[in-house]
This record gives C-alpha cells, structure tokens and sequence, in this order.
C-alpha cells in the first residue's frame, strides 16, 4: 500500500477506476469511458484504473464493494467517491473541480 499512498500525493487530481477483470461488459464500458476522461483532462489530473482482485488488501482497506467504484484523491486527501457507471462528462466535471 506505500505504492498507493505515493500515487495519490500527486499535486493534480487522481481518478481512480476500481474494477474487476470478471465483469467484461463492465469493463469494456470503463475504459472506453477512461479514455475520454484522461484525453480531455491531458496533464490536469491523473487516471488510473485498480483492479480490486489483484490488490485485495487495498480494496479492502478502502471498503471497495462496488464495481466500479470510482474515487478522487487530490494531496493524498479522498475528494469524492461514487459506486456505479459514470459517464466520461460527469467524471470529467468532478476532476476539474480540483484541478
């Protein structure tokens, strides 16, 4: 967990993606919509995707029982969190929002 707790002392935003590779459908949805996020966001922010089932330890430190569950950290701080699908213009409104 020292790895994540560099990760998310980032200066710009960090969105985080927390998925599970078993969920294709879900997948395939996520990372189309990633994508977007960190094309549009360029440099501002930082975009990540966590599988939960290879880092068990960290989903569960983080309560992570969704998939996906998506979270902002900004200076090593959890800004926001959601559970469920979001959109690449909903995600992209959030970061901003700490850019």
């Amino acid at each position: 967990m020292s790895k994540f707790g560099e990760l998310v002392q980032s200066e710009v935003p960090v969105l985080i993606d927390f998925y599970a590779d078993w969920d294709e459908s879900q997948e395939n949805y996520a990372t189309s919509t990633l994508r977007e996020v960190a094309a549009a966001l360029g440099d501002k922010a930082k975009v990540i995707k966590i599988d939960i089932e290879k880092n068990d330890a960290l989903a569960k430190a983080l309560r992570i029982k969704s998939n996906p569950t998506y979270i902002i950290y900004k200076d090593s701080e959890m800004k926001w969190r959601q559970s469920g699908n979001q959109d690449a213009h909903t995600l992209i409104s959030l970061v901003q929002q700490f850019v």
